[in-house]
């Protein structure tokens, strides 16, 4: 499947064979996504890695379908989260289990890791180890009882999800985050746990995917900002187009210099503040690209752009924008992005909706490209990054989750 959510698993795959470890992964097939990428198969050429697919009742051939408004797709996920608990994969836990025992009857299966959303691998991979007696690692990409974008119909329905939670978190032999904040909501909710029972593995890039572009450089005669991947629940474009336009307004040199591209997928009602904003001539739009081709793009950039609403979620397109080793202008709250961006000594961080401010960094920005004094991370900050790096200390977990059983 495509779209950033898969990045942090493939790359952990990729990279636990260099330190001792044989992933037998167990997933799913999907009639129909919002983007499929196969390039990433690529990344387990060579590599002893095994794959094993449920299937659903009907196998269709694959349809991509359209990401739906913010409206209908909050409307629809409140819908369903009356109705499934932890989340509407729960149909999958059945014949998930059913395949894992296989799995783990035919090989010696050390240890499972189960990452979520959705939160129906952590029940799986509880259920897994209670049967078998296999110690569980579990990797939060997203908070579960505390993501503000969960829709609880009753206290009831909120409750259950504290009750689940609270059995997985109780039986785990390891428990991964990406963040200090997420660790300590945690630590906050469930007393039981104690500081180290939480280890934090950040997002990360990965270097083999930037070495083919090593000698890639940006257009010199275009001044290039990129935002890489999908706009998802209340994220929105608008302030930075709006931003844009009222500095091509001011900056009458700069219309035929600059060129913000926009890489990945995007609602209708997004790509209609294009033409509003009249940026139908500074704006590129590709669509759903390969990883390979996103990065690619990257790249080509002089400026990396992003923007997030919340201090909740993390997304791993900043991590990817250190692996290119690019300045950043980042539109966000005060919280671990922005402390994280601010850290590289490449970024410009602004409110996400204060459009002066966002305004005043892109001309700041584009003088500084003028003058080729713009700023870059430098290795020494990004390395920490390094994916295979990182799936060295979640190798080191896993082989901790044996010894404490």
């Amino acid at each position: 499947m495509g779209l950033s959510g898969v990045q942090r698993t493939v790359k952990f795959a990729k990279y636990l064979p260099d330190y001792g470890w044989k992933p037998h992964i167990l997933t799913y097939t999907p009639n129909s996504f919002y983007a499929f990428d196969e390039t990433l198969n690529e990344d387990f050429n060579g590599r002893e890695i095994e794959i094993f697919r449920t299937f659903p009742k009907k196998l269709k051939e694959q349809k991509t379908t359209k990401l739906p408004s913010y409206a209908i797709q909050k409307v629809g996920r409140a819908l369903l989260q009356v109705v499934y608990q932890p989340d509407s994969k729960i149909k999958w836990k059945k014949p998930a289990l059913e395949l894992a025992s296989e799995i783990i009857r035919d090989n010696k299966i050390d240890a499972i890791m189960a990452t979520a959303p959705p939160f129906t691998d952590f029940l799986i991979a509880r259920e897994l180890s209670k049967k078998h007696d296999i110690p569980f690692v579990v990797d939060y990409r997203d908070m579960w009882v505390d993501n503000p974008f969960h829709f609880y119909a009753t206290p009831f329905h909120k409750n259950l999800a504290i009750k689940m939670e609270e059995e997985i978190l109780k039986h785990a032999n390891q428990i991964i985050v990406i963040t200090r904040q997420a660790k300590e909501t945690l630590l906050r909710r469930y007393k039981f746990i104690s500081h180290n029972d939480i280890t934090i593995i950040p997002h990360g890039y990965d270097p083999e995917d930037f070495a083919t572009f090593t000698n890639t450089r940006p257009d010199p005669a275009k001044f290039t900002i990129t935002h890489s991947g999908v706009f998802q629940d209340d994220r929105s474009p608008k302030f930075f187009l709006k931003a844009l336009a009222q500095f091509i307004a001011k900056n009458k040199d700069a219309g035929d210099r600059i060129e913000a591209r926009f890489i990945g997928v995007m609602r209708k009602g997004h790509q209609k503040m294009i033409k509003k904003y009249g940026l139908a001539n500074n704006v590129v739009t590709t669509g759903y690209v390969s990883h390979k081709d996103a990065v690619r793009h990257l790249m080509e950039s002089d400026v990396l752009w992003m923007m997030l609403n919340d201090t909740v979620r993390t997304p791993g397109k900043l991590y990817e924008y250190f692996g290119a080793g690019k300045p950043m202008l980042i539109c966000s709250p005060d919280g671990t992005i922005r402390k994280t961006a601010m850290d590289s000594k490449a970024a410009i961080c602004v409110d996400p909706q204060d459009v002066t401010s966002i305004e005043a960094s892109i001309q700041t920005l584009y003088s500084l490209w003028k003058n080729k004094t713009l700023p870059v991370p430098s290795e020494e900050f990004t390395s920490q990054f390094d994916r295979r790096k990182l799936t060295g200390e979640l190798a080191r977990e896993l082989a901790l989750s044996l010894e404490v059983v």
